[in-house]
């Protein structure tokens, strides 16, 4: 590729990817000559960096779809939608992460730009049109958080999540890889339209068996990003082991990146792709869609990742244990558009990931700051929390209110737009909304559990001091999780009028 070449491609189109890189790497560069009580300018300097990223990508959602870097590198409403979750995800946690004044001392400066690292690797996964670059995005953002994880060396639980993220990950990478390889050796292509074109060949359709072989591979592989079951033993080890932020961060932004290298690598080269069932046509015999013979797998990993997480985390002491089996619980809510195949997948699936930013991140901005208070955080620290912290108990109520899908919350409307989904499509998927249902139902024991300790259950504990960056957190979700659950209007409007995620299937 000739410089000729290279100045012809319309670079702007990676311009946030530009800014969050330019950022981690001067952050990087800073902190190797600061001291340890002046790198919280670090933390401004990131978040600057992810403001600024923002605001580019705003002024790209009226552009069109943008191709460079030999068809690898692709801006659509696809990319667009799922970067705007993550750099917002990404800002709540580096708020998250604001260092007070007495901990200036513990301020380490790799944290902030692994996070930008980890948050680039999701960038690249969104607006990957290519194996090569979507496996390289996928890389960049598994070996981020695998340190993310370990920081705390000294740490026996961070170790042992560290350890267990990365040997976890390593064999997901594997069974990825391994299907990956397949669809290769079988279109002969690795650019996600090219094998969607080479679908329709013969040496697909004869090896139809090897292409829905590769399909579940690659769906095994991807669905442990999402902490879905049975592939989610390593969460509530990570989640308990690591930092508040980076378990925020891994619970939101990793898994907003893991539902769009799903959506982007199976739906688009596989849509086509012929399956094993056989089904009449005018035409004659032919093969049903791959994606109709591989739903009900999809649809069982679904339902046993919403009892199994909602079941186990009916027995939870531990704050972070409890709702890393609500975060799998949640992945499977956002599998059943999947299993049911409705045409509103992406729409439904972007805003449950919106609503689940903010309740999720406002929870644990609340177990961030009783974390200040005592390490192991467990139900029953939040003992007397209305008495001793009316502001925390409040916006905390908003949290489990929208997770446990109450209405005029932002987590009711995204449950709702999921069930009508599986039963919008022809024939009803019953059994996919009776799950969501049980699932809804056993999460109310443990959700309103911490309601009776945060209002019913005596302490004679003093009030929690939180830092200016954990109030704006739980005042800007607490607010948005209101407003978009009794104006729900407001996030349907700038989805239908911003993005139009049929482009992802036109080349």
């Amino acid at each position: 590729m000739n410089m000729s070449t290279l100045m012809q491609y319309n670079w702007g189109s990676m311009m946030p990817e530009f800014i969050i890189l330019i950022t981690a790497v001067t952050i990087s560069l800073i902190d190797l000559f600061t001291t340890k009580k002046s790198r919280t300018m670090l933390v401004w300097f990131a978040l600057a960096g992810v403001g600024l990223a923002t605001i580019f990508l705003f002024l790209q959602l009226d552009d069109g779809v943008v191709s460079i870097l030999g068809e690898t590198f692709r801006l659509d409403s696809f990319a667009k939608a799922f970067k705007l979750l993550m750099l917002i995800g990404t800002g709540f946690v580096l708020l998250l992460g604001l260092p007070s004044k007495d901990d200036l001392k513990d301020v380490k400066g790799e944290y902030y730009y692994l996070i930008l690292t980890a948050l680039l690797g999701g960038m690249m996964m969104a607006s990957s049109a290519d194996l090569i670059t979507l496996f390289v995005g996928l890389e960049l953002l598994s070996l981020s958080s695998y340190i993310l994880v370990g920081i705390r060396k000294t740490n026996h639980f961070a170790n042992e999540a560290a350890f267990k993220y990365l040997v976890n990950g390593g064999i997901a990478t594997a069974i990825t890889l391994f299907g990956m390889s397949y669809v290769y050796g079988l279109s002969g292509e690795t650019n996600l339209y090219a094998i969607q074109s080479a679908m329709a060949s013969d040496i697909v359709s004869d090896n139809r068996f090897l292409i829905v072989f590769a399909f579940l591979m690659i769906f095994i592989g991807l669905i442990f990003k999402i902490a879905a079951a049975p592939f989610h033993m390593w969460a509530p080890d990570v989640y308990q082991g690591a930092e508040t932020p980076v378990t925020a961060f891994l619970s939101v932004v990793s898994k907003t990146a893991g539902f769009a290298i799903i959506l982007r690598l199976l739906m688009v080269p596989f849509v086509f792709a012929p399956g094993t069932g056989k089904v009449i046509t005018p035409e004659g015999m032919s093969f049903e869609s791959l994606l109709v013979s591989v739903r009900p797998y999809i649809a069982i990993i679904a339902i046993l990742t919403i009892i199994i997480g909602n079941i186990i985390a009916l027995r939870q002491l531990n704050a972070k244990r409890l709702f890393a089996y609500s975060s799998i619980a949640h992945a499977g809510y956002i599998l059943i558009p999947f299993a049911a195949l409705s045409e509103m997948v992406f729409e439904v699936v972007w805003f449950y990931l919106l609503a689940y930013l903010l309740m999720n991140l406002g929870a644990f901005a609340v177990i961030h700051a009783v974390t200040k208070e005592r390490e192991d955080v467990t139900i029953a620290s939040f003992a007397g929390m209305f008495r001793r912290s009316p502001f925390i108990a409040i916006t905390m109520t908003i949290f489990l209110l929208s997770l446990a899908g109450i209405p005029f919350t932002a987590g009711f409307i995204g449950k709702f737009e999921i069930f009508m989904s599986a039963l919008g499509t022809e024939p009803k998927r019953y059994f996919l909304t009776a799950a969501m249902l049980l699932g809804t139902v056993l999460s109310y024991v443990y959700y309103f559990g911490l309601f009776v300790q945060m209002y019913f259950r005596p302490s004679d504990k003093k009030p929690i001091t939180i830092s200016a960056g954990v109030t704006a957190v739980l005042t800007i979700t607490a607010t948005a999780t209101l407003v978009i659950g009794i104006f729900p209007s407001t996030a349907l409007t700038f989805i239908q009028e911003y993005f139009q995620f049929m482009e992802v299937f036109n080349q």
